[in-house]
């Protein structure tokens, strides 16, 4: 059961996009790390550019970005869906308090232009099922997953 947060606190926000290369999740230009696909050669994290201390909640949405960009590779792999070049994943982690009690929440927005909504979708939700983040979060924090449609995105 997850409980509702009544005050937001702070909120840590990445970016991750894809490219042939590796996810690269970016958050309040306080990280800016180029991620690695564990198995390959040239398995390095790099820290690119690293204010001083990054929140938790930004390092925590910025592993579960990467790991749920490479869910939806997966996923779109065993759909036979071609994601876009462009394709990316906004999370935002919300630390935040009801009565004395401290939560967290999550919000990611998918976007995959040139994609069918309902087939975008139906990629985030088996990359959910898949992610090991979102299994841990599963049940335990309110999470809302949008899928943002390329007409939103020419606005």
């Amino acid at each position: 059961m997850t409980t509702k947060i009544q005050t937001v606190l702070l909120t840590g926000k990445t970016h991750t996009t894809a490219s042939r290369r590796e996810g690269a999740p970016r958050g309040d230009e306080r990280v800016d790390i180029q991620m690695s696909t564990p198995g390959k050669s040239g398995n390095e994290i790099m820290l690119k550019a690293i204010q001083l201390h990054p929140t938790a909640e930004q390092l925590f949405a910025g592993a579960w970005s990467a790991c749920y960009t490479g869910a939806l590779g997966v996923a779109a792999k065993a759909k036979k869906v071609a994601l876009p070049s462009d394709m990316s994943v906004d999370i935002e982690v919300d630390l935040g308090q009801t009565g004395d009690a401290y939560f967290i929440q999550a919000r990611i927005d998918v976007r995959m232009p040139g994609v069918a909504p309902h087939v975008a979708e139906a990629i985030a939700h088996a990359a959910h099922d898949m992610c090991p983040y979102s299994k841990a979060v599963h049940g335990n924090i309110d999470v809302a997953t949008n899928i943002v449609a390329a007409e939103a995105l020419a606005a």
